[in-house]
């Protein structure tokens, strides 16, 4: 019991007097402790702004981006628009601070890498030290670090990458056989679309769940050893929850997960919705891989999933009981196949007709360079790539200006790193903005503009640049390159050959912003189609 000296200072009349001061007091004690560990903790970091307590940088981004993003929604949306997405703003910090910068997300130091010098100095003069995953709690907390994407880098990641990407290649990953997959898919969008464009009565058409499908498509036939309809709707399902799923985790209030973990429990709003997500696409992909287990004929493997079991079960009849290749582990790698199969193609074939859209001058003289090459009577191929350097020109040009994945996935620290003259702890997060790459003025001229043409040479012919990287660089970069660079080249010299591609009459263009997720995705449009032929 406390003495009635105490208890008045908790009445109501003095609380009044006392509270303020007590708070304000309260407040500067943690904001001059949080600033005391940060010069201790973190001596000759990089520059940045001052964290706040608690939350660190997060107080002057993440809630400042709410009212962003209402802003973004009133743009314009004019032709070479800069777009107002994470990476634009981290950029901007840059010119403050440095090309290399701290920022903290709570108590997790991100060091930030900006321009073309820095990314690439980093990733691949540092690669021992700067090719780790970091533990995110929104990302762990669904991937259990397994996987090939956000894997730690080590024996087993390198192990399993190896593995996925011999198997894929056995499959026709990366060979022209593997050719008649994508056409087929995008056959499938040609009918469709002509059937959803005379329905529309004028209206246009929604590119995104078509394409979405066909490109998806693609990576079941060499995991799964099966392709999907269209119309299926457990498939379509699976789509909209991966695209769902990755918008929550990046641009919604379930990002403070990464700073209060066990908000991911909370039985509502986004953090309810987040784990509903979780379990439908882990019912849906454990139950493919339950029936390959049951069906599997090793000396038949018929895709992927069959290759790593027939794999796995050869390491357990050998002993090796401490093995990596399990189905657990088989699970995140499909999952991450998926995912990073599936969006980031299809948001790239997205922003190429977009801009094809709003370049229709671009647009027709990629049909005429398709049309003297390929002719019309019959659908472009792989061999026909080194003969159309200005639609690969094009198709680059929209890669730099949209950078699909802007922040990459990001990397961390394995150990305290001396670079650039400052200290980089062990287990910091290290974030290469690749977009600030693409717009880097030291690499690019005028690098806002619209202009296939900074990619060929004086004589016509294909410009190869190191500072052009939508895929990342160094040891994690995108395992599904040369997979995505087929499915991007097919894709488009087959839509184009076929169709012309308008706005709907008096509809105003897409704020070009995108929304902004793991990857960038166009802001929804629709299109009206011509056939060429």
């Amino acid at each position: 019991m406390l003495p009635p000296s105490c208890l008045e200072l908790f009445s109501s009349s003095s609380l009044s007097h006392v509270n303020t001061g007590a708070v304000a007091l309260l407040l500067l004690g943690l904001c001059l402790l949080h600033l005391y560990r940060n010069r201790r903790e973190f001596a000759n970091i990089p520059p940045g702004p001052t964290p706040w307590p608690v939350v660190g940088n997060f107080g002057g981004f993440l809630v400042p981006s709410f009212l962003r993003r209402k802003w973004a929604r009133s743009g314009s949306g004019e032709p070479g628009e800069p777009v107002r997405n994470a990476a634009v703003l981290l950029t901007e910090q840059a010119d403050v601070y440095g090309p290399v910068f701290s920022l903290f997300a709570g108590k997790q130091l991100i060091v930030v890498l900006t321009g073309y010098e820095a990314v690439r100095e980093a990733l691949l003069k540092h690669p021992e030290e700067f090719s780790d995953r970091p533990d995110i709690p929104s990302v762990s907390i669904m991937t259990k670090r397994k996987g090939i994407v956000f894997a730690p880098y080590g024996p087993i990641w390198k192990k399993q990458r190896r593995f996925c990407h011999t198997m894929l290649r056995t499959f026709g990953f990366g060979k022209l056989s593997f050719e008649p997959s994508i056409v087929q898919g995008v056959a499938t969008i040609n009918t469709e679309l002509l059937r959803l464009n005379a329905e529309s009565g004028g209206a246009g058409v929604d590119m995104a769940p078509l394409v979405s499908n066909a490109v998806s498509n693609v990576i079941c036939s060499m995991t799964l050893g099966q392709r999907f309809h269209h119309e299926d709707v457990e498939f379509r399902k699976l789509l909209s929850l991966m695209e769902r799923g990755l918008e929550i985790c990046v641009n919604s209030p379930a990002v403070l997960i990464n700073i209060f973990p066990f908000l991911y429990y909370l039985p509502f709003g986004v953090f309810k919705e987040l784990r509903q997500v979780e379990r439908d696409i882990t019912v849906f992909l454990k139950s493919i891989i339950a029936n390959h287990r049951e069906t599997l004929d090793p000396e038949n493997p018929r895709d992927l999933v069959d290759m790593y079991l027939k794999e796995m079960l050869a390491q357990q009849a050998a002993g090796q009981e401490d093995s990596s290749f399990t189905e657990d582990y088989l699970f995140y790698i499909v999952g991450d196949l998926f995912i990073a199969g599936t969006d980031t193609t299809t948001n790239s074939v997205l922003w190429i007709l977009l801009y094809m859209v709003l370049y229709p001058d671009i647009q027709q003289k990629v049909q005429a360079e398709i049309d003297d090459v390929v002719g019309k009577h019959r659908v472009p191929s792989l061999t026909d790539k080194g003969s159309l350097p200005f639609t690969e020109a094009t198709i680059m040009e929209v890669q730099r200006l949209i950078v699909v994945v802007p922040l990459g996935i990001p990397h961390m620290a394995s150990k305290t790193t001396e670079f650039r003259g400052y200290t980089i702890p062990k287990g910091t997060v290290i974030l290469p903005n690749l977009w600030s790459v693409h717009r880097d003025p030291s690499v690019w001229d005028e690098p806002d503009t619209f202009n296939p043409a900074r990619f060929l040479s004086d004589d016509g012919t294909l410009l190869r640049k190191d500072c052009f990287m939508p895929f990342g660089i160094g040891r994690r970069v995108c395992m599904g390159e040369q997979l995505a660079k087929m499915e991007l080249f097919l894709m488009v010299t087959c839509l184009l050959q076929a169709f012309r591609f308008r706005l709907p009459e008096g509809k105003a263009p897409p704020p070009l912003h995108g929304r902004f997720g793991l990857t960038l995705a166009p802001c929804p449009f629709t299109v009206c189609v011509s056939p060429r032929s």
